[in-house]
């Protein structure tokens, strides 16, 4: 039997160490390795002691531990970080070797890299991983994708070491060429910002209009698991807020009320921008954020207009289901807004990504994971062509039924000052997708009469393009056309 490593891992922090103690415990026999070399020692004498895992002191060291092709895993920082690594291990790599990008790496630096190192004669795959430090060591969701080649040689370890469905399905299958495993990760960041964002709004509108007590507040998010709320976050939210400092108060209520982010929230706004995709609840969850890190901007301001939060009145249950329906159908939204990006990036980028296996990819293991991503598998299954989930007749009947109480919340939080940007941004991108007619009609003559940007007429076959003289003034010169 060969003392040879399956597979190398690059990187030793807290992700690295625990895929490894994965790996080794489906079997697989491991190589890693640390660029501060005590640290390999450390974790061989730790967590890994009494394991199969194998240290390397070098990048050649870790090359010649490797069965071949060579797999190597880089659990490195994202940037620059990872092209240093890429080029410090290609001297010791032979043609079909492959590499593999663990990290939360942007998609476009994937697309470089999967060709540059294709002309090298290395297999380059870019993966996302999910779940944290316990999906990692657990069982995480792994959306790989890059040189396809390479797939049929990570196959087993990466969909070994995955989370796994009730029914036993792999929550790891290949996504697409090139960077369209980082693509989907990164919609799944942002349906993740949008997911808490969403929570936050109706733990605040329950807490501070509502007036719902602590244990109250705990009591809610426990009877939400039971329902189609049923996620990973709702759970994690019922335990923060029972969780109890050495006082026995509510730790949540001591922590400062300034949010961080990474940029992977804002990587998907932007590039929802570059696509000309309507990824509203998502990007208003990231200046959520950007809103929360100006405390001491807000605390003045507050006392400038005397800010205060207009109580909620009414009954408790009818105000906390009528929370409940608003965010179901919300985070709805959050998720057909993501499903849209994929396709556009997707078609744009001829990625072919299923989407009925993308949802698969996140129905365990993940931060994202939740009940109804069985359903928006079977929307897609039974119709590869969805272009919006809310049109799937399971995703319409939640959305109808949950109509009335999402804009009485939306609307209420208004009156009483509470604010609620993502809550509200996915009714009114809803309320903008249904209505056949909208007032563009006045911005497109609004454009040609500053810059004779043109328009369309209803009265016109699509694609004729007209412009007027609206001052008499005016030329008859029409601009170029940009159509978002």
């Amino acid at each position: 039997m060969s003392q040879k490593g399956d597979i190398g891992v690059i990187g030793l922090a807290v992700m690295g160490q625990n895929l490894i103690l994965n790996m080794n415990d489906h079997g697989f026999k491991v190589v890693a390795y640390n660029r501060t070399t005590s640290k390999v020692d450390e974790f061989l004498q730790g967590a890994a002691q009494g394991t199969n895992i194998i240290g390397a002191y070098s990048l050649e060291d870790l090359a010649s531990k490797l069965e071949k092709p060579r797999k190597v895993m880089l659990m490195v920082r994202a940037g620059e970080v990872v092209d240093q690594f890429i080029d410090a291990l290609l001297p010791h790599l032979e043609e079909g070797d492959i590499i593999i990008d663990g990290g939360n790496s942007n998609y476009p630096d994937t697309n470089r890299r999967v060709e540059a190192l294709r002309e090298k004669g290395i297999r380059f795959i870019g993966t996302g991983v999910s779940g944290g430090e316990e999906g990692a060591r657990h069982g995480p969701s792994v959306m790989p994708g890059g040189n396809e080649e390479a797939w049929q040689f990570v196959k087993p370890i990466l969909q070994g070491i995955a989370a796994k469905t009730e029914q036993g399905e792999p929550c790891c299958d290949w996504v697409g060429k090139d960077g369209a495993g980082h693509f989907v990760k990164m919609v799944h960041n942002g349906i993740e910002y949008g997911d808490m964002q969403l929570i936050c709004e109706a733990y605040q509108f329950l807490k501070e209009g509502v007036g719902l007590s602590d244990d109250e507040l705990e009591a809610t998010f426990n009877e939400w698991r039971k329902t189609e709320l049923d996620s990973y976050l709702i759970d994690i939210t019922a335990d923060i807020l029972g969780y109890k400092d050495t006082d026995g108060t509510r730790l949540v209520d001591k922590i400062l009320d300034t949010a961080g982010q990474k940029g992977t929230g804002k990587w998907t706004g932007i590039n929802a921008l570059d696509f000309g995709i309507p990824l509203t609840l998502i990007t208003e969850s990231v200046f959520a954020r950007c809103v929360s890190a100006f405390k001491d901007q807000r605390v003045a301001a507050s006392q400038l207009f005397h800010k205060t939060i207009g109580k909620v009145e009414g009954d408790k249950k009818v105000w906390i289901e009528a929370v409940r329906k608003a965010l179901l159908a919300s985070k709805i939204i959050s998720y057909a807004q993501g499903f849209m990006l994929i396709r556009e990036a997707s078609e744009n980028f001829n990625w072919n990504i299923n989407y009925g296996n993308t949802a698969l990819l996140w129905r365990e293991g993940c931060i994202i994971r939740s009940r109804f991503l069985g359903n928006i598998r079977d929307a897609y299954e039974a119709n590869p062509d969805l272009i919006f989930l809310g049109s799937d007749a399971y995703f319409k009947g939640i959305l109808e039924n949950a109509m009335s109480d999402w804009r009485k919340v939306v609307a209420k939080s208004v009156e009483a000052g509470i604010p609620m940007p993502c809550m509200a941004s996915a009714i009114t991108f809803l309320d903008g997708y249904t209505s056949a007619r909208l007032p563009a009609n006045l911005l497109q003559a609004q454009r040609d009469y500053f810059g004779a940007h043109t328009y369309e007429r209803t009265d016109k076959p699509r694609g004729e393009f007209f412009h007027t003289n609206w001052t008499g003034r005016g030329g008859n010169t029409a601009s170029t056309t940009y159509d978002v």
